[in-house]
């Protein structure tokens, strides 16, 4: 047992090193190629970090055969990524997060809710096997690629409108570095990804089976808290240097394209439409996420003053509660 903790220990240690790189030399070829305040730009960052998410679910519905390990893995990452506002709010001393960080962020949380909550209603038709198919994939696919683009211009487009001091901190940061030198690493970062994100799965499936833990549950907790290490590091590190609106961003932004992942999930998965072959149980993350950035939308809007015992405010300590009550839901329930 004690082999299975410390394959997955080392798939956390390369991701999250790797996952950091990838997320750093991605941003420095966004600036050597001028690409810094384009879309392009702006979706490279914002597509590196979830990287594992995206190779660990595809090993997951082809090689591993585990789909509940996938969508546990996206959805998990999701109900992950909001739980950081926590660490940010308990790392920011001086007032909560709420009140520093810009409200345009409510226009990509709010995408996150049309996004997450039609994967919560498609997988809730999927269980009582009313869901539509093209093929092997569902009918809900295309409509989460076309939404995730839809929320990817839109976003960008209000960016470019009102937040052009957000993307200046982005520019001119990497003068000791070249192009290719910042190119190579890059490829090296996203093979080390590639390769622990293919070892992932089993590595969970495995776990599930020791610990006599669903897959599920593990995919939801455990694979995703691996894959969201990249989003953990990137986002703490912009905190330290200030740049919290960078931070928010980060994370709401992964949380789109994590969503998006489950249609690419759904197009490797040959057996047919993903959805109505996983647990209905992950409907609970998926209410989980939607009640979560609700409650950060609440924040971003209502901005809080009061901090309880000096160290978070009280939104944070919902989003932390909800996170929790997920988390025993789906030891509960999993399957």
């Amino acid at each position: 047992m004690s082999s299975v903790w410390l394959e997955f220990a080392v798939c956390v240690a390369f991701i999250g090193y790797a996952g950091s790189e990838l997320a750093h030399y991605g941003d420095v070829i966004a600036e050597k190629t001028g690409l810094s305040g384009s879309w392009v730009g702006l979706v490279l960052l914002a597509t590196v970090t979830s990287l594992p998410e995206l190779v660990t679910g595809i090993t997951a519905v082809t090689v591993a055969n585990a789909p509940n390990i996938a969508i546990g893995d996206a959805l998990g990452s999701c109900v992950f990524n909001l739980l950081i506002l926590v660490i940010l709010d308990l790392m920011h001393r001086d007032e909560s997060i709420y009140r520093r960080a810009h409200r345009g962020h409510v226009l990509a949380a709010g995408f996150g809710v049309i996004l997450i909550g039609f994967v919560g209603f498609s997988l809730l038709l999927g269980s009582l096997g009313s869901g539509l198919a093209l093929g092997h994939i569902g009918l809900y696919t295309p409509i989460i690629v076309l939404l995730y683009l839809l929320a990817v211009q839109t976003v960008f487009r209000y960016e470019r409108e009102h937040l052009e001091e957000f993307v200046g901190q982005r520019e001119r940061r990497h003068q000791d570095i070249t192009l290719r030198q910042a190119a190579a690493r890059y490829a090296a970062a996203a093979i080390a990804v590639v390769g622990a994100g293919v070892w992932l799965p089993f590595v969970g499936v495995e776990l599930a089976r020791q610990m006599g833990w669903s897959n599920t549950f593990v995919g939801t907790l455990f694979v995703a808290f691996a894959t969201s290490v990249p989003e953990l590091v990137v986002t703490i590190a912009a905190m330290r240097i200030g740049a919290l609106d960078m931070a928010i961003g980060n994370l709401l932004g992964s949380n789109l394209f994590d969503v998006f992942v489950i249609a690419v999930d759904d197009l490797f998965f040959m057996a047919g439409p993903i959805l109505s072959h996983v647990s209905p149980v992950h409907a609970i993350s998926a209410m989980s996420a939607l009640v979560m950035t609700g409650l950060a939308i609440v924040g971003l809007f209502f901005r809080p003053r009061k901090r309880l015992l000096r160290l978070a405010g009280w939104v944070s300590l919902a989003l932390f509660t909800v996170y929790l009550l997920n988390s025993y839901m789906l030891f509960l329930h999993g399957e």
